[in-house]
């Protein structure tokens, strides 16, 4: 695990969202901040957007003779009263060293580190309030699952955020149901992080002079001073836009085990790697693969087909990465970690994905009329993802290379019938 040392400055982090995954996210962070006062600030801040409303009838801090609960008030003065998220994670009790803010601007203010747990929709406008309120040389996590992808491509979320704030951003993902996570089931998650080399190579971390080509000839690694260089890799393995600054030499260096140290939990192990774009991806593409999972679920075809629709699906999300993603992307990111073949099982398991295409064809009408019944206005990833990722193959003539991807695709557009499935699979 990582340890202060030398370092004399501490890491103050913010948690920008407060449903109820980030909430969840958010009460595990506080609680390592305040086991590890040698890495970090205690105080954890979390941005709300604000809204008002009086304490629910079905809340246990409910009480007909209280203000809280006859007047409406400020989520965030309800949530760090209560220490509890009364609206989006109800019954959970917050740590005291959380505190909601609902200035996005005053949340960030000094936070060396960012973790993003809000909807996709969201991040570019938030990007641009927060740009120029943020340390230079802070770094993120995004907690937010998927990626953007249309027909000309696909973009991860993690770098879309460090791109918009000029910071280097991972990505956290995996079998992650908020609520479970919360009430402190037991769990995985997986966080994807590539350290930039500045950050590691940090003169105090590891002295060096500056650099000097020896007469003949060039200088080593040992020679070199990493710290000058402010560029670094892409997913893609080109040159970021994105020009870093060099974090402080009396800050903790934020790397796999800070990052460990700053999410795992007993109840919640994290496990660390360095594959943010497999990560990113396993989190967009197994909502495709439980929509196909759901329907032959919703044919009454048993466990034996749901396996197999989860064994190709699985093999068509290794081989879009390695394919899309070739310089960064490992295969066992998706048949070892959490954020792969774990979150797969979940989400074709019982997942609203998997739950909508399943009823979809038991009732015999579409799924997005399902949607519309049962989701109370929320949207089913799966479907726009399998749109776009379409697209995406089709403008490439990669069609037939992801027979399971397209063939679930075509069953949602009415082109083909899901009985004809496993006919689609196999070719």
């Amino acid at each position: 695990m990582a340890t202060l040392g030398a370092y004399s400055k501490k890491h103050k982090v913010t948690v920008v969202g407060s449903g109820n995954w980030g909430s969840a996210i958010a009460k595990i962070v506080a609680e390592n901040t305040t086991e590890h006062p040698d890495l970090f600030e205690k105080e954890v801040q979390m941005w709300v957007y604000e809204e008002e409303l009086t304490v629910p009838t079905t809340s246990k801090h409910y009480d007909a003779g209280s203000k809280f609960s006859t007047q409406p008030h400020k989520l965030t003065r309800l949530i760090n009263h209560f220490h509890e998220n009364v609206k989006y994670l109800p019954g959970i009790a917050l740590p005291s060293n959380l505190i909601a803010n609902p200035s996005l601007e005053e949340s960030v203010h000094n936070s060396s580190i960012l973790v993003f747990n809000l909807p996709h929709q969201f991040i570019s406008g938030l990007c641009d309030q927060i740009k120029g309120h943020i340390l230079p040389y802070a770094r993120g996590i995004s907690c937010i699952k998927g990626v953007y992808v249309d027909s000309e491509d696909v973009r991860l979320f993690s770098e879309s955020i460090g791109e918009k704030l000029g910071i280097y951003c991972g990505a956290l993902s995996g079998a992650n149901i908020a609520n479970e996570v919360a009430r402190e089931k037991f769990s995985e998650t997986t966080i994807a992080y590539d350290p930039p080399p500045m950050d590691s190579r940090n003169p105090s971390r590891n002295p060096t002079p500056k650099a000097t080509t020896p007469q003949g000839g060039t200088p080593s690694s040992s020679q070199l001073d990493l710290t000058a260089i402010n560029e670094h890799k892409d997913t893609r393995g080109k040159t970021s836009k994105v020009r870093l600054i060099v974090p402080p030499p009396d800050l903790p260096p934020i790397d796999h085990a800070l990052l460990k140290t700053l999410f795992h939990r007993p109840y919640f192990h994290a496990q660390v790697v360095s594959d943010v774009a497999g990560v990113s991806l396993g989190g967009a593409l197994k909502n495709i693969v439980a929509i196909a999972t759901g329907f032959v679920a919703g044919l009454g075809w048993g466990d034996n087909a749901k396996a197999a629709v989860m064994r190709v699906g699985l093999l068509e999300m290794v081989k879009f990465g390695k394919t899309f993603f070739s310089n960064s992307v490992h295969t066992g990111t998706f048949t070892e970690e959490s954020a792969g073949v774990a979150d797969l099982i979940t989400s074709c398991s019982g997942g609203r994905n998997y739950r909508c295409a399943k009823m979809s064809v038991e009732r015999k009408v579409s799924i997005e009329e399902v949607e519309r019944e049962e989701l109370n206005g929320q949207m089913l990833q799966g479907l726009s993802t399998a749109k776009d990722v379409y697209g995406f193959l089709k403008k490439r003539g990669k069609e037939e290379e992801f027979p399971l991807m397209v063939g679930t695709y075509r069953i949602l557009q009415g082109e083909v019938k899901v009985e004809q499935l496993p006919d689609l699979m196999g070719k």
